[in-house]
This record gives C-alpha cells, sequence and structure tokens, in this order.
C-alpha cells in the first residue's frame, strides 16, 4: 500500500468523506475479510464482522493518530477486536438459547399435534403473520430454524428472533409454560 493512499484515505476519513469507505474497501476489503474470517472460522459472520468493522472505523476516524500506528495496524486491531467480540458474543447466545434446530423434541411434524383439537390454531390467528408462519413452520410442519430459513426465505435471525417474540406472544393468551407445552404436545 502506497503511502500516498494511505494519507489520502486518512484525510478523507478525517473529513468525513464518503469516498475514505470506498477506497478502505477496495484498497483493504480483502486482507481486512481474510482477518475477521480467521477469526470467527465463518464466511456471513466474517461479512458481518467487516461490514461492523468499517462502521467501527468511520465513528472512530478521528481517534486515528498516524504516529502511533499505520493506518493497516490500526485497522487490523479495529477488525480483530470486532471479530473476537462477534465470537465471544456468538457462543455466550448459543449457549443460553434452546437449541431448537438441532433438538429432535422441537421436531414433531405436522401429525404429532392437531392444532384444531388443541384450539392453539385460533390463538395463532391472534398474532401477527409474520410470526404465526414461524411457529407453524417450526412446530406444525416439522422444520429446523436453518429449514424454515431457507423455505420462508427469512434470515436465520430472523427465524429466531421471531421464534422467540411468537413463542411470547402465546404466552400471553395462555401461559409462558402451557404454550410451549401445547406446541410441544406435552398436553392430552
Amino acid at each position: 500500500m502506497s503511502t500516498l493512499i494511505e494519507r489520502h484515505i486518512v484525510s478523507l476519513l478525517a473529513e468525513k468523506d464518503d469516498k475514505a469507505i470506498s477506497l478502505l474497501y477496495e484498497n483493504y476489503g480483502d486482507t481486512l475479510f481474510g482477518v475477521a474470517f480467521k477469526v470467527v472460522k465463518d464466511e456471513d459472520l466474517a461479512q458481518d464482522v467487516l461490514q461492523e468493522s468499517f462502521i467501527k472505523i468511520w465513528k472512530k476516524a478521528d481517534s486515528y493518530d498516524a504516529s502511533k500506528a499505520k493506518l493497516f495496524t490500526w485497522l487490523f486491531r479495529i477488525v480483530r477486536n470486532t471479530a473476537i467480540d462477534k465470537l465471544r458474543s456468538v457462543n455466550n447466545k448459543s449457549d443460553k438459547e434452546i437449541q431448537i434446530d438441532v433438538s429432535d423434541v422441537y421436531n414433531v411434524g405436522v401429525k404429532a399435534i392437531n392444532p384444531e383439537h388443541l384450539d392453539i390454531q385460533e390463538s395463532l390467528d391472534k398474532i401477527e403473520d409474520k410470526y404465526r408462519v414461524v411457529l407453524e413452520a417450526l412446530f406444525f410442519e416439522g422444520m429446523t430454524q436453518q429449514e424454515a430459513s431457507d423455505e420462508l426465505d427469512i434470515p436465520l435471525g430472523t427465524i429466531k428472533s421471531r421464534l422467540k417474540i411468537g413463542l411470547r406472544e402465546l404466552g400471553k393468551i395462555y401461559g409462558t409454560t402451557m404454550a410451549l407445552l401445547l406446541l410441544l404436545n406435552l398436553l392430552p
């Protein structure tokens, strides 16, 4: 990387000129993606890290001090730290969540539950379509979260969020435990 281009990028960042991000991406994007990927070992997650990093770089542009580090070193640290934070966040979240997509308990299928007998269908009709569709896919059609994401063309994170909110909405109708038991077909 030429010092002239680096100085130009630094001056554009200092001026909050949008061209700085384009030049950063053009000149450092592949390398910084590699840094993120090396930490998170997942392409989609690495893309998220890179995007979050560019936002941080934009917001922290005034904190860059050329006398303390070269531009690449500063960028590298931001991306690496963002990747580590993302990995910790994902690991903590997955440790705390019920792993519905790998649990056979939730994969009960259409025949195992008859929503008309349990009066769930009427209750499902009371919640917003976007939550109902996800609940039906996961519990009545027996899809995993990943399968529902693919089938419904909704990002996996959105599926997880809508499942959580949908269960909370059903919980308001039946009581949280009762709603979960009904969906799991554990009640007569």
